[in-house]
């Protein structure tokens, strides 16, 4: 599949479940079809724009526009594949970032996934008092 059909992939299940129903067997060569069908019957709107701010950001380079902001994020996919692309928000009060199409500017990405132990410290100064 295609980055774009992965997404739509995603789309497709995540609907399916806040419908409740059984999501459908998903192929490269129906995804498509099936992606268009719900586009028709209107139920993809929740599922596309949740995804759309995707699940982590990837700090990985991307486009900027002085119109809006911008940052690289990504998201795993139902194949357990990852693809990123460049989320895009902000713009004021007669801004539309959400109009702006994505879908087809994602990327496949190599996810490299390690567990670490993180020791923080945060340091306030202390008042003295006399």
């Amino acid at each position: 599949m295609t980055p774009e059909q992965k997404i739509k992939h995603a789309i497709i299940i995540r609907a399916a479940e806040w419908e409740e129903k059984q999501p459908p067997l998903v192929t490269d060569e129906n995804i498509d079809e099936l992606y268009d069908e719900l586009v028709l019957a209107d139920e993809h709107w929740d599922a596309l724009y949740e995804l759309r701010e995707g699940q982590v950001e990837t700090n990985i380079p991307c486009e900027c526009s002085r119109h809006y902001e911008s940052k690289s994020v990504a998201a795993k996919m139902p194949d357990d594949s990852w693809v990123g692309w460049t989320y895009w928000f902000g713009g004021g009060k007669y801004g539309e970032p959400d109009a702006i199409d994505w879908m087809d500017e994602t990327y496949d990405l190599e996810c490299k996934e390690e567990e670490k132990m993180v020791i923080v410290r945060e340091f306030t100064r202390t008042i003295e008092t006399t």
